[in-house]
């Protein structure tokens, strides 16, 4: 029997275990099919026969045997006088088998098959590798980091499969080390110059949303439904939540008991601080939640302009607001309006103020933006707050917070 060990004469079938044999065997027959044309002008009376269990491979070649002289196709006929000297039993009108050497192909043309082959199986591989995470897009994984760069980070998955976190999709306290297990979603595959890439990323909202998945079984089984999830990634998350059951809290489910559900995923973003709120379809208790942890006095809401006026005591203004505003960016992204803060002056309307604009004499601009910045916008607003919390809340020193205070108290004390 002619045939050639596909084990020792193309390293690429070994490498191929990702793809299915029926699939395997077709590129084969394919490539062999191709060398068969190119020698013979045809393929139609050449069966290729693979052994993908020893990596075997022959090709028959059927003619059938006519009477001498009557041969028309000299590739699907032979003459019965050429059949009998390969076996004297031979009959006219019979099918002749008859194995084709491989090795007649010539040296060039096996050559040629192996670069076809290898080229072939490189791009099943990589439509195998495109099709197995594309379908998988939104899932959580664990990979080891590879290497790590300046704009992205390479991780292995456990087969070995190259994947990639980019800087932007990084916790900007995110710190890794070569080695170590990461977990991050995947959020999508491209191709570039005709490779797979595979897109994994820990800043998407689906990363939050699969982690809470795991550490809350309600959620998995479909009791808790999550609603919404915006994030700042390493600031601020806030996720809205709905059950279906009424016996079921939500947000309790979520936070668990002493923190004990929300503390690693907590961990897991790097102290990324998490609110969880229960979702309504009524706007004015939406937006109310949204600004957790602050508490409202009133709002106005203006339904058509997607917009909404909410007023709050002056010490709540800046949990409103939130470090660099985030807290009220998050709410507006988690509600879908514009949402403006200010403060409530019910309670002092008999009592004497005077805006911050007035000292722009005494006390620099920037440090009134500074002010207005945490919703102090009057001298009363201002001295309310302590020094300590005028510190803790503002970028600005304790020596100009001192300075800020005495101003504005002497302009009472001369009232």
């Amino acid at each position: 029997m002619a045939s050639i060990n596909l084990i020792e004469s193309f390293q690429e079938f070994k490498d191929a275990e990702n793809i299915d044999r029926p699939t395997m065997m077709k590129v084969l027959e394919d490539v062999f099919k191709t060398l068969l044309r190119k020698k013979y002008g045809s393929d139609d009376n050449f069966d290729v026969i693979v052994n993908t269990e020893k990596g075997d491979l022959e090709i028959m070649r059927r003619r059938t045997i006519v009477e001498d002289g009557q041969v028309e196709d000299p590739l699907a006929q032979i003459a019965y006088t050429d059949a009998v000297k390969l076996e004297p039993d031979y009959e006219v009108g019979e099918e002749l088998y008859e194995d084709v050497d491989i090795h007649d192909f010539g040296r060039r043309a096996i050559l040629a098959a192996k670069q076809t082959l290898a080229s072939r199986i490189g791009d099943l591989k990589k439509n195998v590798l495109v099709k197995k995470y594309s379908d998988r897009i939104g899932e959580i994984l664990s990979a080891e980091v590879y290497q790590v760069w300046k704009k992205e980070v390479l991780l292995l998955d456990e087969e070995g499969n190259e994947l990639l976190l980019p800087k932007s999709e990084q916790i900007p306290q995110d710190y890794f080390k070569k080695g170590e297990n990461i977990r991050a979603v995947i959020k999508k595959v491209e191709l570039k110059n005709n490779a797979p890439v595979i897109i994994l990323s820990r800043t998407s909202p689906l990363f939050l949303a699969k982690l809470l998945e795991i550490e809350v079984p309600e959620i998995f089984d479909g009791l808790i439904v999550i609603r919404k999830i915006v994030r700042e990634p390493g600031e601020r998350a806030k996720v809205a939540v709905e059950s279906f059951d009424d016996r079921i809290d939500p947000v309790g489910a979520c936070v668990g008991m002493k923190g004990s559900r929300i503390h690693g995923i907590v961990r897991e973003l790097k102290n990324e601080n998490i609110d969880v709120i229960n979702y309504t379809a009524n706007i004015n208790l939406l937006i109310q939640r949204s600004l957790t942890p602050a508490k409202i006095t009133s709002m106005d809401i203006d339904q058509d302009r997607k917009h909404a006026e909410v007023y709050l005591k002056p010490d709540q203004v800046s949990l409103a607001i939130g470090k660099r505003g985030v807290n009220i960016k998050l709410a507006c992204e988690l509600t879908g309006f514009e949402i403006d803060v200010y403060r409530d002056t019910e309670e002092e309307v008999n009592e004497f103020d005077i805006d911050l604009d007035e000292f722009t004499d005494e006390i620099e601009g920037w440090v009134i933006d500074e002010l207005k910045r945490i919703g102090c916008d009057t001298a009363r607003s201002v001295l309310e707050l302590t020094a300590e919390e005028l510190e803790r809340r503002t970028d600005l020193e304790k020596e100009t917070i001192e300075d800020v205070r005495r101003v504005l108290k002497e302009e009472f004390e001369k009232e």
